[in-house]
């Protein structure tokens, strides 16, 4: 199992004057933000091309390090989570990974867009707790597509 959630408590180690509210202590959580995820390819160039051309990721970084390391970084348009693609960064499988996900506002501009690129996907699927569309890319890499349900 992974490690156990963690909170930054604050304490101060002073007090000024006395109030019925000192037995409480201020408890800030901090911050634990998911800003780049690895998705393993064989193929960078066909696979940078998929995410930029096809499904409209923006190429933010590409760096040859050296013959055996190369990254390369995309980012969703409006996401503050990327992805990394490239040689000598991971030993996952190629293909490997299922459940990415995005969300957007409206799940029929979203299909309409991927599709007229090209790209295969789904009929947009309806679930009480969202619709979806997915596809995958050239290695297999599993993606889903979701708008929230409208809340009252």
């Amino acid at each position: 199992m992974g490690q156990p959630y963690v909170v930054a408590r604050e304490v101060s180690n002073t007090v000024d004057s006395v109030s019925s509210d000192d037995d409480e202590e201020e408890w800030n959580v901090m911050d634990w933000k998911i800003e780049l995820v690895a998705v393993p390819v064989s193929a960078v160039d066909r696979a940078k091309a998929f995410y930029v051309d096809k499904v409209g990721f923006n190429a933010d970084h590409d760096q040859q390090v050296n013959e055996d390391l190369r990254f390369v970084q995309l980012t969703p348009p409006g996401s503050a989570c990327s992805i990394y693609i490239g040689t000598g960064l991971t030993t996952m499988k190629p293909g490997s990974i299922e459940g990415l996900q995005m969300v957007v506002p409206d799940i029929e501009k979203a299909h309409q867009e991927l599709a007229g690129r090209g790209v295969a996907v789904t009929e947009i699927e309806d679930l009480s707790w969202g619709r979806f569309v997915y596809f995958s890319d050239p290695d297999g890499n599993k993606w889903a597509v979701q708008e929230l349900p409208k809340r009252n």
